[in-house]
């Protein structure tokens, strides 16, 4: 039988391994947009460890109260980073046992047996194999270009979007906290007559249970006259 402390242990050095290379990806851009990436911006968060079937891990600011019972937390910081890991297992968190993931990942199941709402992020992986430094080194990476893509699209919508900042800034705030369908929502109210964004914004809802909030944002952008972040000609 594998040793629990062992396997908590691989996995916060995963989660340790994600935020290196987001470290590591976001010394690269202008002060201005790292001060906005929310790892960086977030001050001390909490990443989740919860095994159902898969092995989800999700970060948030969210406070989870003292540890109660078996309940575990592990301690990390980096580059200004400052987290702890709190594992939550079947025996832990009987409820997790009852989520179906047999055909599929069920992360809006798992957020809600936590009673977690917003979220910095949210990746689901295995225990094993998926928790290399290579697929963590990858994940980090990928947050943190999609954080600072999403950092630039918003300044640019900020500066187009006239009279209709706030919408922006709830939609910033709904980005930070991991909120898909809030985001799609006020991009139809931030350009409620142009046909290209409500497209984008029914197809998103049309989704189901996984709306793309970066698909519609993008759109919204190139409707407003910007060019998105990691698009052909953004800057």
């Amino acid at each position: 039988m594998a040793d629990p402390m062992a396997m908590r242990r691989a996995v916060a050095g995963y989660v340790e391994g994600i935020h290196a290379a987001y470290a590591t990806q976001a010394a690269t851009f202008p002060p201005a947009v790292r001060g906005r990436m929310p790892l960086l911006a977030a001050g001390p968060f909490t990443v989740v460890a919860a095994g159902a079937r898969n092995l989800h891990v999700l970060a948030t600011t969210e406070p989870l109260g003292p540890l109660r019972g078996e309940e575990v937390e592990l301690p990390g910081s980096l580059d200004g980073m400052e987290w702890a890991v709190r594992f939550y297992d079947p025996v832990v968190l009987p409820a997790l046992g009852l989520i179906d993931e047999g055909e599929r990942a069920r992360p809006d199941e798992v957020r809600g047996t936590l009673g977690i709402s917003t979220v910095l992020y949210h990746v689901v992986t295995q225990p094993g194999s998926g928790l290399s430094p290579h697929h963590a080194g990858h994940v980090g990476s990928g947050l943190a270009a999609g954080h600072s893509a999403a950092a630039r699209d918003f300044d640019s919508l900020r500066s187009r979007a006239r009279g209709r900042g706030a919408l922006v800034d709830e939609m910033q705030g709904a980005s930070v906290a991991g909120l898909a369908r809030a985001q799609v929502l006020l991009a139809r109210a931030i350009a409620p007559h142009d046909a290209a964004v409500g497209e984008a914004v029914d197809t998103a809802l049309a989704a189901g249970s996984a709306p793309d909030p970066d698909a519609v944002r993008r759109v919204l952008v190139a409707a407003l006259g910007g060019s998105p972040a990691g698009t052909a000609g953004a800057v």
